[in-house]
């Protein structure tokens, strides 16, 4: 019987580390069986950025194989931009605009932090080119890891190194716009 208790102990223990190794987003579990999008659409704190995504129509385009590293922006970023910005992006007659907004937060290839750490220049900056040509870099402060725009946007990574399927995301604390 001890040892029936013991193994089931066991199980559970890896169990949950397996599941602790990708951090909950948004009040969800992100799978790493799962791509970008099929794990976006379950949190609760990137409504926002899967409806961009869906009315950019780069829906198919982030389920690809990739890979990806996307920095994505929570709701509370898209509602800290000027009033009627998201709006005004989500029309169908801006989808280029947006298209290139969304872009600027996607870098080719699976860039952890310890990749990103280790791209880390004499400037003191990991500098990354993204899918529109923008340019982002990425500093870190201690444990923090600031990402930096084109704009002079600076994001804080809030949660890092949510393994999916054809890459990884970073959540981050503020929507990164291009030039």
């Amino acid at each position: 019987m001890k040892a029936f208790h013991l193994a089931t102990a066991i199980l559970a223990l890896s169990t949950g580390m397996a599941l602790a190794e990708n951090p909950m987003v948004g009040g969800a579990a992100m799978y790493e069986d799962k791509n970008i999008v099929e794990n976006a659409v379950n949190s609760a704190d990137h409504t926002t950025l899967v409806a961009a995504v869906k009315a950019a129509g780069l829906v198919d385009a982030l389920m690809g194989p990739g890979p990806f590293t996307v920095f994505a922006p929570v709701n509370d970023a898209f509602a800290a931009l000027p009033a009627g910005t998201v709006d005004t992006l989500l029309k169908p007659e801006n989808k280029a605009m947006l298209t290139k907004v969304l872009t600027a937060h996607v870098v080719a290839g699976d860039l952890k932090l310890a990749d990103l750490r280790a791209k880390v220049g004499a400037d003191g900056y990991a500098n990354l080119q993204t899918l529109s040509g923008d340019a982002l870099s990425v500093k870190f402060r201690g444990d923090k890891a600031m990402v930096y725009s084109e704009s002079r946007n600076i994001g804080t990574i809030t949660i890092a190194d949510v393994d999916q399927s054809n890459g990884v995301i970073h959540v981050i604390d503020t929507v990164l716009v291009p030039k």
